[in-house]
């Protein structure tokens, strides 16, 4: 006979579900809920074993901890096992025990002997804090608490053991909850700041409770650097990138991927096999990345499944409240299994986005450093192929695409997953009319599909406008001088503003299809549920709309919305992915310089044959050699060659010894001057005071504000020419190398530093003596000296010898000598005497200008005083409301207002449909119809098209607004640039104003406006919801406040150290690239000193600094969603509460509405936070826009009321009375007390040493700079009265640097076109250009490049002659070009304007004295005061400066 109590383990439902007081049968308590933990951990146990054995974190020695945890596995052991006896003994005495009393115990004390020896088996391999453990404790003690005794048969010895054991199992719970201390020898302990991740609790790790320390931090006060936590070592560059060139190396050699060369046999049968031959990089980063990334990817499955639990249960909800008869405990029910599935659901996207975003990071870092490492190996024909600008780009813009696409690629079947199981559960609910909902959704695709594409050809098309305006803008901040001597701001000003109003109407298209995105995007849910419930109610008129089906199909629909939208996103998204990845793919498929190019015995070049032809070389060890010939004879490439940078056709190439290199360009590293000459080695004092003194830097560096730790910008910008190229001799020397290669070092140094230099280093009593020296030079001073010259003509060495040899021989190397000694003996006569202490003096004083302008940008940039104020993103403080109300009148008052109205109804008549629908599935059934539905479906679909409506007009409205707030920021910014002082100019760095004309007004232009719409959105969206929540249940008052002071603490929480971690990460992008720019830049020195290990250190460096500040964003990111979303979730469990407590009150309409209502309201907040973080964040570009509105102005352009005579000037008479000047405030006068009365018609010329105050008479003249003192009137005009460009529009200057802007020639000319052709033709012809630029394809027309880089230096300062015979006025002032213009150009201009401007007055400063002996009279001026002032033989005949000036020249 079967025993009775087998029978009913078949679980009996009357007895648990539809009672009042529900219980479980004792079989099944003692037999399912025990035996579940123990099979899911005898399940998991072998996998977590297993990768336990493979994920080894060292040691971690018995804790405290530890010793507990084993100690209670032991002790319930024991009670199990106490369990089992007992029963026996019950046997014994002749009880009738069932057999679940025997097995049960012993398959819990088996599990626990499992469980302890899994905490062990953790603890020898590192693991601090385990979460299968907890879990499988957390299960235990839930399953347990459904055991219950019976009081009859209560037996003392079981209660005890029961509690004992109940109470171990929540203690073990507590103590899982736990982290143990770090393994022995791990980073953590060696590090000052590791990341608390990987020590943290598995609890502290699923909810990211580990980052609230920093953000504790970050509230109160501004997060710093030292702040950031280090990286994990997974994360860093020395992990991640070796990793990622590894194996992009198996796939671009083909080997196998054990790493054994294929057999060639094996290639033949493989390339019948596969024909694409390119090396796969998405292989390379799968079988990098994959294996993490597919963490992610079971934790979307999990989630996507949980997403449909929350309409499913609102139908339970509903079916509940119409269900009177129900027990009051299923309500409960319900709403504690909704809170604990969006809870769980919440922690699971969560945990998927931090994977997916630490895989992006990881990607990131992979790439950029692969990309570094290949920029130091590839040919320089590879090189070529792709600009340095297109190469940082697959750094910053390619990389950050791979970032953005990972956290999307699942929805590629995730989102088809969704749309199958969301179509499931609609085709159980309403049966076939949900395909007619479905048909309006599939049509919205193709119409979002068109859209996108359209918006990107718009986009397209205004990255266009936007890049010619930023270039235009660029030319103007780098001209900007020019543009005020000739007052051409207008004509720029003109020209930037069409630009830019070509750009704003691509805007305003790409606004109104985005309304139309915006529309479709917000109407197709409702469309969709009009459609569905419009075919459901009038196909069948016995088909009822209750509650329950109404609102879990709204739900549905809504989870349906996202994958139907992210679609399009995320193919368009991969499209650009694969687009950068095959640019990615290419350059790292380039060529790499042959290691073999070069050998390393002594140099010697053997037949070598590159651009260069059978050469031809053995140059003895310690030898100075000495390369001359003509421009373009292939002396440089002689060096590449020896350098190994050129490839090698046939022949070899030895060199002994290590090589140190001078390139013809100085390259210069923005560090300090001390670093760019060690270079990496190690600081000897002594020999670096040596060098220092051979290179003539003494002298500068007691100029330079911080000696030798001055910090040398980008490029060398604080640096002039001639000390760059003595740093980078420096650098060489210091290096202390055999072999010396010297590409031309000495052209960019003035003569006498030059001859230094090669006295103390190069020659054969330098400190390079007996070294081998290889110097390309055209100084022909030092030939003699040299103990070998090859003389190089078209690629070929065609002579070689010493100095005498070659001289006898007549061959190339004397016709070369003859070429180049006329021009240079003069200068070499001229400059031995005096000269060398003068030209010392003007080093100086040249170096002493820039640094001022240095030193003032470095006050600028650090002193808060006196700077533009840059608020917003240094202080880290919130925004001020000012900047809001500053950009809504920029917008314009009435059409914001009018903006928000609209906001307001469309959200009104989107909670009236909603509330209409409720009352419809509330209306009595009589006879199996619902009577009145025609009249409630019209009203719904009413209220849903005014919803519609009002969604277009307002999208509309925000987005003209928008445009038209930043044409007017735009045009004001302009506007008060131009008009900016020049001492503005030269304290602000041009890169400050470019970014503000880019960035910061492409956000105003495109970012703002969405923003602001997608913020005032979920701000109707959360106000509404909880309306909605506390009309159908008023009791969740009590709830709502205490849940929004949470809600806003934690914002307030998140956006301060948010804000900071993105200016942080911002700040530490810009050197990676920077430096990676400047490597770029620098290739073949780094490879001629074999820096590249260091260089790629410090990229990496770079990369690593920048990720720790990206990282904690990320990270902070998730610690606020699963806050938020706790936040929503305890709105949806306590309004499904409320409405379980009051279910007598409630219909089941209302009940629908506040649930489905409530089930959104955690994205709406999650937006909500998002949006108004964005909207601080981007606002901030309103406020540095206007900032420059409130920076020191010019005097007026044109001035109201002016009296100035149209001819003015007449006759050219200039009177200067008393004048002075001084650059800024602070500073004393530059010159002082000018008193000087010019004749009209007069030729005057303007002498002085460098730094006597030339060039600031002429500012003073044309008030660039305002007088301090004194006055010049120009025809009895005092010039202070008059407007700046009457003034400036009516002397003619020009200029010493010949500026062109890209555009035509005509418009550089004219850029007003206030001339004639024939005018400009005639200009052109006395300036002799005529016959050039008659010969041009485009004649006037012709387009010269950015600085007028298409011509030459000789015809740009032509065309600034031919601008200065157009504009003819009576006062010319020439600022002579030094050392720009060849003699005979400079001729053809002295000629010019001898014959044109004869009856003009001239001024000319002059550097050169043979240009103004002719001249009526001579202003000399000394240390800003003048000196003497009378015609040039006068002033001979005084012996007086001009005397000295004129004979230091040979003139006398």
């Amino acid at each position: 006979m079967k025993h009775p109590f087998v029978l009913s383990c078949f679980q009996d439902w009357n007895r648990t579900w539809q009672t009042h007081n529900p219980d479980l049968t004792p079989c099944f308590q003692n037999t399912v809920l025990v035996w579940i933990p123990c099979l899911l951990l005898w399940l998991f146990a072998p996998f977590y074993i297993l990768y336990l054995k493979r994920n080894d974190r060292g040691y971690i020695c018995m804790t405290h901890l530890n010793r507990a945890k084993t100690v209670i596995g032991f002790t319930l052991w024991l009670i199990c096992w106490a369990d089992v006896f007992y029963s026996f003994w019950e046997r014994s005495l002749g009880a009738t025990i069932a057999p679940v009393y025997l097995v049960s115990p012993t398959m819990l004390g088996v599990t626990m002997l499992l469980a302890t020896f899994l905490i062990q088996y953790e603890r020898r391999k590192g693991v601090q804090s385990s979460g299968v453990m907890l879990n499988f404790w957390l299960i235990a003690i839930v399953l347990l608490f459904g055991l219950s005794f019976q009081p009859a048969s209560v037996n003392v010895f079981k209660y005890t053991t029961f509690y004992i054991y109940y109470t171990m199992l929540l203690i073990s719970l507590i103590l899982a909850c736990l982290s143990d201390q770090p393994p022995l020898f791990s980073q953590a302990v060696k590090d000052s700041n590791p990341c608390p991740e990987l020590g943290a609790s598995f609890l502290s790790r699923i909810t990211f409770w580990w980052i609230t320390g920093l953000m504790v931090t970050g509230y109160k006060r501004p997060l710093e650097e030292k702040d950031l936590w280090s990286l994990n070592t997974e994360d860093k560059s020395q992990r991640v990138v070796p990793q990622l060139v590894r194996r992009w190396d198996q796939e671009s050699r083909g080997e196998k991927k054990d790493g054994q060369p294929i057999e060639e046999s094996e290639i033949l049968l493989a390339k019948t096999l596969q024909k694409t031959g390119e090396p796969s990089l998405f292989c390379a980063l799968c079988q990098t990345f994959g294996p993490y990334f597919l963490v992610s990817s079971l934790y979307k499955i999990i989630h996507d499944i949980l997403m449909f639990v929350g309409p499913e249960i609102l139908r339970l909800l509903i079916q509940f409240v119409n269900d009177s008869s129900a027990p009051t405990w299923h309500g409960y029910f319900y709403t504690t299994l909704l809170f604990v599935c969006t809870c769980v659901q919440t922690l699971i996207l969560q945990k998927y986005f931090h994977v997916c975003f630490v895989t992006g990071m990881r990607l990131r870092t992979a790439i950029v450093g692969a990309v570094y490492r290949k920029a130091l190996v590839i040919t320089n024909a590879a090189r070529r192929t792709s600009t340095v600008g297109e190469i940082v780009n697959l750094m910053s813009v390619d990389a950050q695409r791979f970032m953005d696409l990972i956290t999307y690629i699942n929805m590629i079947w995730s989102a088809p997953l969704q749309v199958i199981l969301a179509l499931y559960f609609l085709w159980q609910n309403l049966g076939p009319s949900v395909l007619a909902g479905v048909a309006v959704m599939v049509l919205m695709v193709p119409v979002n599909a068109v859209i996108a594409m359209k918006t990107k050809t718009y986009q397209v098309a205004q990255m266009k406008s936007k890049d010619n305006r930023i270039k235009l803008m660029n030319e103007v901040l780098n001209g900007i001088k020019v543009l005020k001597l000739y007052a051409w701001e207008l004509a720029f000003k003109d020209k930037v503003s069409a630009i830019r109003e070509s750009e704003l109407r691509v805007l305003k298209k790409t606004a109104y299809l985005g309304a139309v995105s915006t529309f479709t995007w917000v109407c197709a849910p409702f469309l969709v549920a009009l459609s569905t419930f419009a075919v459901y109610v009038l196909m069948d008129e016995h088909n009822i709309l209750d509650a329950q089906k109404a609102f879990v199909s709204l739900a549905l629909f809504n989870i349906l919305r996202f994958p139907l939208n992210m679609l399009p996103m995320v193919i368009s998204s991969m499209v650009q992915a694969s687009v950068s990845m095959k640019r990615l793919r290419v350059f790292l498929s380039h060529e790499e310089l042959d290691e073999d190019n070069v050998e390393r015995p002594a140099i010697t070049a053997c037949d070598a044959s590159l651009c260069l032809f059978r050469i031809n070389v053995r140059i003895p060890e310690g030898a100075l050699v000495a390369v001359v010939g003509h421009v373009g004879s292939g002396k440089s490439s002689l060096l590449s060659a020896l350098l190994g940078e050129m490839q090698k056709q046939e022949g070899s190439v030895s060199i002994k010894g290590s090589v140190a290199y001078v390139p013809q360009q100085a390259w210069i590293q923005n560090t300090t001057l001390k670093d760019n000459i060690l270079f990496g080695r190690d600081a000897k004092d002594s020999w670096y005071q040596k060098v220092v003194e051979a290179c003539a830097l003494l002298p500068d560096l007691e100029i330079l504000p911080g000696g030798d730790l001055t910090e040398i910008g980008e490029k060398g910008v604080n640096l002039s020419g001639g000390q760059k190229q003595r740093v980078s001799v420096a650098r060489a020397i210091y290096c202390n190398c055999a072999v010396y290669l010297l590409d031309d070092p000495l052209s960019a140094v003035d003569a006498h530093v030059g001859k230094h230099i090669f006295e103390k280093v190069i020659g054969p009593q330098g400190l390079l003596q007996g070294r081998t020296r290889v110097l390309v030079t055209h100084g022909l001073s030092f030939l003699p000296q040299a103990d070998l010259i090859l003389v190089m003509v078209d690629g070929e060495i065609t002579e070689m010898g010493s100095y005498t040899e070659l001289l006898g021989r007549q061959g190339a190397f004397a016709e070369f000598l003859h070429t180049y000694t006329n021009t240079e003996q003069e200068e070499v006569e001229e400059s031995v005497g005096e000269v060398i202490d003068i030209s010392m003096d003007m080093e100086k004083h040249e170096a002493c200008r820039k640094v001022c302008v240095i030193r003032s940008d470095v006050e600028y940039i650090f002193s808060s005083k006196e700077a533009v104020p840059r608020k917003g993103l240094e202080n880290g403080g919130p925004v001020k409301l000012s900047v809001f109300w500053e950009y809504t009148k920029a917008i314009g008052l009435p059409l914001s207002i009018f903006s928000f109205f609209l906001f307001f109804c469309h959200h009104l008549s989107s909670l009236g449909s909603n509330y209409w629908l409720s009352l419809w599935t509330d209306d009595p059934v009589i006879n199996n119809t619902q009577p009145n539905r025609e009249m409630r479906l019209g009203v719904y679909g009413a209220l849903g098209l005014t919803q519609g409506i009002a969604v277009f007009c307002y999208s509309v409205a925000v987005s003209v607004g928008g445009i038209l707030a930043s044409r007017y920021l735009h045009q004001t910014m302009l506007y008060n640039v131009l008009r900016s002082p020049m001492s503005f100019f030269e304290r602000t760095p041009s890169g400050n104003l470019v970014n503000r004309f880019a960035k910061e007004t492409d956000t105003i232009d495109s970012v703002i406006p969405s923003i602001i719409k997608m913020f005032m959105g979920s701000m109707f969206n959360v106000l509404g919801s909880c309306a909605v929540i506390l009309i159908a249940t008023p009791l969740v008052a009590i709830i709502i406040p205490p849940l929004g002071l949470l809600y806003f603490f934690v914002q307030r929480f998140y956006v301060a150290s948010s804000r900071q971690l993105k200016r942080l990460e911002s700040v530490s992008r810009s050197p990676v690239y920077t430096h990676f720019n400047e490597t770029l830049l620098g290739t073949s020195v780094i490879r001629a000193f074999g820096e590249q290990q260091r260089f790629i250190r410090e990229s990496d460096g770079r990369v690593d600094h920048n990720q720790k500040a990206y990282f904690p964003s990320i990270v902070a990111n998730r610690w606020l969603a699963v806050r938020l979303e706790f936040v929503g979730n305890c709105i949806v469990a306590f309004a499904a509460l409320f409405a379980v407590m009051a279910r007598d009150s409630l219909s089941p309409g209302i009940m629908g509405l506040s649930i489905s209502y409530a089930l959104q309201v955690t994205t709406s907040l999650n937006w909500l936070v998002r949006m108004s973080s964005e909207l601080e964040t981007n606002i901030v570009a309103v406020e540095r826009v206007k900032e420059y509105g409130d920076t020191e102005k010019e005097a007026e352009w044109r001035l109201e009321h002016s009296t100035l005579p149209a001819g003015w000037p007449t006759t050219g008479h200039i009177e200067i009375r008393n004048f002075g000047l001084r650059y800024r405030e602070d500073l004393e006068l530059a010159i002082s007390d000018i008193s000087v009365n010019i004749e009209g018609g007069e030729k005057v010329g303007i002498v002085g040493r460098t730094g006597a105050g030339k060039s600031s008479l002429t500012l003073g003249f044309f008030r660039i700079i305002e007088a301090a003192q004194g006055e010049i009137c120009v025809d009895a005009v005092n010039i202070a009265e008059l407007g700046l460009h009457e003034l400036r529009s009516r002397i003619t200057i020009i200029p010493q640097d010949p500026v062109l802007f890209s555009g035509s020639l005509r418009m550089n000319l004219d850029p007003f076109d206030g001339y004639t052709d024939e005018e400009v033709w005639r200009a052109l012809e006395l300036a002799h250009l005529k016959n050039f630029v008659s010969g041009l394809p485009d004649k006037l027309n012709h387009e010269c490049s950015e600085g007028g880089e298409n011509l030459s230096l000789g015809q740009r300062q032509l065309v600034c002659l031919a601008r200065a015979l157009l504009r003819k006025t009576k006062i010319l002032v020439l600022d002579e070009a030094t050392a720009a213009v060849d003699l005979q150009t400079d001729n053809l201009i002295q000629s010019t304007i001898r014959t044109q401007f004869e009856d003009c007055t001239v001024l000319t400063i002059a550097h050169r004295l043979n240009t103004i002996m002719d001249y009526t009279r001579v202003l000399v001026l000394d240390k800003g005061q003048m000196a003497e002032f009378d015609s040039p033989s006068n002033l001979t005949a005084k012996k007086g400066i001009f005397y000295k000036m004129a004979k230091d020249s040979g003139l006398v």
